[in-house]
């Protein structure tokens, strides 16, 4: 399947901003049902494997709720949690207006769903991923900070020219990301726990390689769309990455990485640390 929503311009209908309606009453009986068995699919995979913070957005937002959700419905509840709404959008939309939603607390959310023949896999981020898999660890006010934290310094580095270092960033963490609890690893990464067989993958096979944390590390790391993920990346807690987010100057990182080579996503390297 080709890659469809994908756009450099706001299409008709959509917004100078990139929003646009959600039309609810226009999502089919046939769409409905795709939604829920996406949902009773992939929370198979949740048990003893997803972080706390997103189990719990689960139940605060009520996204086990048969049919595909009401943007009205979760910006109320999710308002209430951390102040977030969500913004219906097309698709995948430049970098400008994606990081200007986010550092002003709006997640943009596709519109769109995936075909009932894709449930494991879309080749892109379809309402699915980005609701299921983004919102509920938004309810999470660390968390949710961070976001903010990082659509700031996603505006930054579109003056820098330094996108796609952030971008990796975004990619090892938001998307793909694991996180240590209570002793054991748990997924808190949207890419991650939207697809069953990843989540699976990256949590419990022995031929994956979890690495501890490390910013420029992680900056310079490829990753992959077609394929699971060889490396993934731990963080120690939300409050470490807001921290880091927040608080470090990218710059002189930006200047450093820029002399060096992309490392291949399942490059090893010396200082790589197995997490434990």
């Amino acid at each position: 399947m080709a890659v469809t929503h994908v756009y450099e311009t706001p299409p008709e209908g959509v917004a100078s901003d990139w929003t646009m309606p959600q039309n609810w009453d226009r999502f089919t009986d046939a769409e409905h049902a795709t939604w829920d068995r996406l949902v009773a699919q992939q929370s198979r995979a949740l048990d003893g494997l997803a972080c706390s913070a997103f189990l719990s957005g689960l139940d605060i937002l009520r996204l086990s709720k048969p049919g595909i959700p009401d943007l009205r419905e979760l910006n109320a509840r999710l308002g209430a949690a951390t102040g977030w709404e969500i913004v219906a959008v097309p698709g995948v939309i430049p970098n400008q207006p994606f990081f200007e939603h986010l550092a002003e607390r709006r997640f943009p959310a596709a519109n769109f769903l995936r075909s009932a023949d894709s449930l494991d896999y879309s080749e892109e981020p379809d309402m699915f991923h980005d609701l299921f898999g983004h919102l509920p660890t938004l309810t999470d006010p660390v968390f949710a900070d961070f976001m903010m934290a990082y659509g700031k310094a996603g505006l930054r580095a579109e003056k820098l020219g330094a996108t796609d270092y952030l971008g990796r960033l975004y990619l090892h963490t938001v998307e793909f990301g694991i996180v240590r609890e209570n002793g054991s690893l748990r997924g808190f990464g949207a890419g991650m726990l939207s697809s069953y067989s990843e989540t699976v993958h990256a949590l419990t096979s022995p031929n994956v390689r979890r690495l501890t944390f490390d910013l420029s590390r992680v900056m310079q790391t490829d990753y992959l769309f077609d394929k699971f993920q060889p490396t993934y990346f731990v963080i120690d807690s939300f409050e470490h990455l807001l921290k880091v987010t927040s608080q470090t100057d990218f710059g002189p990182i930006y200047e450093r990485l820029q002399g060096q080579p992309l490392l291949a996503a399942d490059a090893e390297c010396e200082g790589d640390i197995l997490a434990a």
